[in-house]
């Protein structure tokens, strides 16, 4: 598998985001890294929301 088609700047910013190591990151195929985004932001949301309510 070739690796991810991330710039150096983008792929800093997941590994960042989902505490791992940037090799992993251009590694793990794309859709297990948007899920795992897609993860992080919904924790993340509920604390916010509350914070409206």
């Amino acid at each position: 598998m070739r690796p991810n088609q991330f710039s150096a700047e983008t792929a800093q910013m997941i590994a960042e985001k989902l505490n791992m190591p940037i090799e992993h990151v251009m590694h793990t195929p794309p859709h297990i890294l948007t899920a795992k985004l897609s993860e992080l932001e919904e924790k993340e949301s509920p604390d916010e929301e509350d914070e409206k309510a």
